[in-house]
């Protein structure tokens, strides 16, 4: 979809309104990538099924590496004023490719150091150290370090549940929660302070000619992602029967959504920004300022737009109501999910009690924990209870719930619940496993 798109606005700019290649490709690469955060905001406010969230998370991830990369051989093109398709093709190839599988060892790396690490805040260092590793080393060598970042986070979440430990889950949650607040808020800062200058740049740039930029890029960017996604989402099932057992053809209702996401953001906005000033040899930035503002105006336009349009989409689609049913058969997968993991711990715990032979009272404790949480099916378990003999077993616990989370994790490889369901239990798993390190350390034994 990027690429279709940043063609088509290439195409229609430069035949339009008389922009060169170069620069029609690269305001083309700017305005491609749909953002994420918008859509899923307003997707899960109004219920959206999750398949169609799913699409979405999974398709940012993709389109914002694949944009950065063709914007990057668009200025390239751009600054020395020459283009070779066959080559561009080459180093693209090299560069997903490679950056992959360099991205995937990053990752194994950074789960083997946080295997390690014993510590919280060492492995949360570590989690924080690795995506700069993955991007800078392709960077400095000629690459975008994109895709390499992308290849290691999917790495190290698909990998690292058995491998990171509770308390870093915990803390890691508020550690990121923060981070992405304040590296989005600095990047609308920026947009602020940006804003005031392209104001100034605006008086130099024709109106007339900036409107109708912006309206015609609009357009393109929008009507092409809805010329996309259709072919895209049946073509590739009508010529492979193996890609329709895998994942059914959507309803067109959903295909009509997903076009309808193509909101412009915060990749956009800070891609827009990193513009160069100069060309290698000292010349201005051919149209800088039409990219520039055109590439505001466009966000401006899709935000605004659709985003107050997609909830009436939704209602006259009635795809809430879909929303609404997929979320009761997640939450009866989700029980069963428990009801599996508990099961599971159950078994082995009776082959613990009969092998290491355990006192009656650290027995009866174990045992009684599981019952309890069968019992609470469908209410989600409790953490705990200040009055339990927890502190006798705190060890024997941890090696339960590790049993529950292997269990939990081979449930989601199978594809029986969602990333989402899995997070759900295992933030209880380490919740509870948190309340039992914490007596342990303060509690005599």
């Amino acid at each position: 979809c990027v690429i279709f798109t940043t063609c088509a606005v290439a195409a229609a700019t430069h035949w339009l309104l008389g922009l060169p290649w170069g620069v029609g490709f690269v305001l083309g690469a700017i305005v491609s990538p749909p953002d994420v955060v918008a859509p899923l905001a307003i997707a899960k406010r109004l219920h959206l099924p999750h398949r169609i969230l799913v699409i979405l998370e999974g398709e940012g991830l993709a389109n914002d590496a694949t944009a950065l990369i063709l914007y990057r051989f668009a200025v390239l093109a751009v600054s020395t004023g020459s283009f070779s398709l066959p080559t561009a093709a080459g180093s693209f190839v090299l560069i997903l490719f490679g950056e992959m599988a360099f991205g995937i060892i990053v990752g194994w790396l950074s789960l083997r150091l946080r295997q390690w690490a014993h510590d919280a805040r060492v492995e949360i260092l570590l989690s924080l150290l690795t995506p700069y590793l993955a991007y800078w080393v392709p960077e400095h060598l000629g690459g975008s370090g994109v895709i390499a970042t992308v290849a290691a986070g999917l790495y190290v979440s698909w990998n690292g549940p058995l491998l990171i430990s509770a308390a870093t889950r915990l803390q890691g949650i508020f550690f990121w929660d923060l981070a992405i607040w304040l590296i989005e808020g600095v990047l609308f800062l920026l947009m602020g302070f940006e804003v005031r200058v392209l104001i100034e740049k605006a008086k130099a740039v024709p109106i007339g000619e900036v409107l109708v930029a912006i309206a015609l890029t609009s357009a393109i960017v929008i009507a092409a992602r809805f010329i996309w996604v259709f072919p895209g989402t049946y073509l590739t099932r009508v010529l492979s029967a193996r890609a329709k057992r895998r994942d059914p053809t959507p309803p067109w209702r959903y295909v009509v959504v997903i076009g309808f996401t193509g909101i412009r953001g915060v990749v956009s906005l800070a891609v827009a920004l990193a513009l160069p000033l100069t060309l290698p040899g000292g010349e201005a930035f051919p149209y800088r300022d039409l990219i520039q503002l055109t590439s505001f105006g466009v966000i401006f336009v899709t935000l605004f737009g659709i985003g107050l349009t997609l909830p009436v989409v939704v209602n006259l689609l009635g795809i809430s109501k879909h929303g609404h049913r997929e979320a009761l058969n997640e939450r009866e997968a989700e029980i069963a999910a428990r009801r599996t993991i508990i099961e599971a711990a159950r078994e082995a715990l009776t082959t613990i009690i009969a092998e290491r032979k355990l006192p009656e009272g650290l027995a009866k404790f174990l045992e009684a924990r599981h019952e309890t949480r069968m019992r609470a099916l469908p209410d989600p378990p409790r953490d705990g209870d200040e009055h339990s003999p927890a502190t006798r077993g705190a060890s024997m616990v941890r090696e339960i719930i590790g049993i529950e989370r292997t269990h939990l994790h081979r449930l989601l490889r199978e594809g029986k619940i969602t990333d989402e369901t899995r997070r759900r239990i295992e933030r209880d798993l380490d919740l509870e496993e948190a309340v039992v390190d914490n007596r342990e350390k303060h509690t005599p034994l």
